[in-house]
């Protein structure tokens, strides 16, 4: 189940807050949010609730040996297989196809290999289950008692397929116990919507249009086609996965959760280690508290704990060659970057600071994109002027020019212009007596008319980083 579905909208979740609601305590409340959880995972693959079920247990048990045996060598070895047994199904499920791939190319050998299905949002919860177990080692939180408040940690629909990561020490307390306001759960329901605006009006279409210029022929793609052909799978996949963030978070509040940021402008970056500080802010953060540092950090071995960390970040996104190459291009240049462009950049104003930004990140798109290289390179080539590809197009000038009011509107929604100016504005009224609370319901009608009515019309509805 995705939340951009109508079913999801106007049934699953209307259902889940009034069932939650009539609950007369924090238990049944955490009884109703897992049993609609499992539900939520359970509706497209029901054969992946099991492993899912199965990972919480046995990291949940992994945790009390732990704190019970804290400082002996059974805390160490508990830790020790917590991390192959789930990174053991990790590689089963996402990474044994590529592996069985790579050795036949390799040894020329033709052992079969077995498509399982990759069980939808295993990245997002083998790292939140590892992040549990690697801090009750640590001694950073106690390893939780109950098994229900555990599974509910786990399988919370949230965040569950498609982040962001969520480690059990955030929301220890709010499993506890957690009081919703009325303007937490009116600012919940405003931060959804605004998610699923940004997700269906402005993803999907930008997705649609995309499509044209990276999913047919190159043949008759122009020099100018190409880049803005990429720039709108830029914007389609920031607002694919800040648009599901924004739902994430804008639910965790209508039900009395606090999640973390997952994303922070990441287009305004004047540099890649910017960017990366801005984008998917809860697993460069993973990375950063349990590989990097535990590595020695910017101690020692910087060069090697950067690469390692990188292609780590580009292998966690996909079992295919171009998310492994699209994470070490990240990780060399965030390397250059601090060994010598930032000295570089920081004496550039910052319109070419932005400039060098955005190049370097469309370029990286392309990676992401295509997990053929050969189609990779030709798009380079393209873009690059290497072929023989014209630098402009009538049909390109045709279409940018009947989707110009999209595509602007899409890059300023990448900053926070328009969010200051709605908010000096609001503030503005509200100083003179008129209530900016009064503009929510009207809104938040208007957006669901509309965007249902999209809903029913539009075929193309993926979310990009279920498949991660």
């Amino acid at each position: 189940m995705v939340f951009s579905n109508l079913f999801f909208l106007f049934m699953f979740l209307p259902l889940n807050l009034i069932v939650y609601y009539l609950s007369p305590n924090i238990r049944i409340k955490n009884m109703v949010l897992i049993v609609f959880s499992l539900f939520f995972y359970a509706w497209g693959e029901p054969v992946w609730v099991t492993l899912l079920i199965f990972s919480a247990t046995i990291d949940y048990f992994h945790g009390k040996i732990i704190e019970s045996n804290r400082d002996n060598l059974k805390s160490r070895l508990a830790m020790i297989s917590s991390l192959v047994l789930n990174l053991s199904l990790l590689i089963f499920f996402k990474y044994f196809g590529f592996i069985i791939e790579n050795i036949n190319i390799l040894l020329k050998t033709s052992f079969p290999v077995i498509d399982y299905g990759l069980p939808i949002g295993i990245s997002f919860y083998t790292f939140q289950t590892l992040s549990y177990t690697i801090d009750v080692y640590r001694g950073e939180v106690k390893a939780q008692k109950h098994y229900y408040k555990f599974l509910l940690f786990v399988s919370l629909f949230h965040q569950l397929v498609a982040g962001p990561i969520v480690r059990y020490k955030d929301i220890a307390e709010e499993i506890e116990t957690r009081i919703v306001t009325k303007e937490r759960f009116n600012q919940g329901v405003m931060r959804f919507i605004t998610g699923l605006g940004r997700k269906v009006i402005f993803a999907n279409t930008a997705g649609e249009i995309a499509s044209f210029y990276l999913d047919n022929s190159f043949a008759g793609l122009s020099i100018i086609g190409a880049w803005y052909g990429i720039s709108l799978f830029a914007l389609q996949i920031y607002f694919d996965f800040s648009g599901y963030s924004d739902m994430a978070i804008g639910l965790g509040h209508m039900f009395g959760f606090t999640y973390k940021e997952n994303f922070n402008y990441p287009y305004i970056s004047k540099s890649a280690t910017e960017f990366w500080r801005r984008w998917h802010i809860s697993l460069g953060s993973f990375f950063r508290d349990y590989v990097y540092i535990p590595l020695g950090g910017n101690r020692h071995r910087v060069l090697f704990n950067l690469l390692l960390v990188w292609f780590l970040t580009g292998l966690w996104h996909g079992a295919s060659w171009n998310f492994i190459l699209w994470g070490l291009y990240f990780g060399v240049l965030i390397a250059l970057e601090k060994k010598v462009l930032m000295k570089i950049l920081n004496k550039l104003p910052a319109l070419f600071s932005h400039i060098y930004l955005m190049i370097i990140v469309l370029m990286g798109w392309v990676l992401f994109y295509f997990v053929d290289l050969s189609k990779a390179i030709a798009y380079f080539e393209i873009m690059l002027g290497l072929s023989n590809a014209p630098l402009y197009t009538m049909e390109t000038g045709i279409r940018f020019m009947n989707n110009i009011y999209f595509y602007f509107t899409a890059i300023l929604l990448c900053t926070p212009a328009l969010k200051i100016m709605i908010n000096k504005r609001l503030n503005a009224k509200a100083a003179h007596g008129f209530l900016p609370e009064i503009i929510q319901p009207i809104y938040v009608c208007v957006a669901i008319i509309i965007i249902s009515a999209l809903l029913v019309c539009q075929s193309y509805n993926p979310f990009l980083y279920f498949r991660f």
